[in-house]
This record gives C-alpha cells, structure tokens and sequence, in this order.
C-alpha cells in the first residue's frame, strides 16, 4: 500500500520539484497540495494524509501554526530555507526539517526515517 503525502508550499516551483522528487518513490503517493496556511490545515484535515512536506513561510499564517490547529496528526516534515525555526518544529513533532535547496539524495534520507516510523 502506498504511503499518502501532502505537498504544502507557496511556490508552484517548489511544489513541483518535490511532486517530482517523490514520484521517484515507488512507495509514495502524492494525494495533494496547498499553497497556504489556511488551505493546508483544510486539506491536511480533510485527506488525512499519513504524510506531510509543509513549508514554513506560508500566505495565511506559518506553518508551524498550520501543525497547532490540526485535527488529524500526520508525520510531518518540514521544508524550508529557513534554519532559525528548526527548534520549534521538532517541539511540534516533526520528524525532519529540509532546508531548500534539497535534492534526491538528502530526501531519500527523510523517505528512510518515515518508513521506520511508519514500520514499512
């Protein structure tokens, strides 16, 4: 069974460049995107992904508030280009920060740490 991500980011470009990354990965599927604070908590709630890419600097209000206001809890990592809030967001429960630019190789070393949460 494949492992459903969600993709949050406010930058098409960099929505795309992970959508891209992650079909690479035979064991993952992307179930959706949103491109702000408020359409990620909507979106997170609503699909119940088991996976999260979640950018910090986000229309609407920041990331690590989009993890406070969740109903369903997904393993999340954040993707960002900005190191300072790296503290706050393993405090909220997040299983790996990625500061951009990232590429293939730092990402399948996230993609190992889910599938040892996940059990895979």
């Amino acid at each position: 069974m494949k492992v459903g991500a969600l993709i949050v980011d406010d930058e098409p470009v960099a929505r795309a460049g992970l959508r891209d990354m992650l079909g690479a990965i035979d064991w993952v599927a992307v179930v959706g995107e949103a491109a702000s604070g408020p359409a990620a908590v909507e979106a997170i709630n609503a699909q119940r992904p088991e996976l999260v890419f979640l950018d910090i600097q986000l229309p609407g209000f920041f990331g690590t508030d989009v993890l406070r206001r969740l109903e369903h809890q997904p393993i999340v990592v954040f993707t960002t280009a900005f190191a300072q809030h790296a503290v706050t967001a393993f405090e909220l429960g997040a299983l790996d920060y990625l500061l951009k630019p990232f590429g293939p190789v730092r990402l399948a070393a996230t993609m190992e740490r889910v599938r040892a949460v996940l059990g895979e």
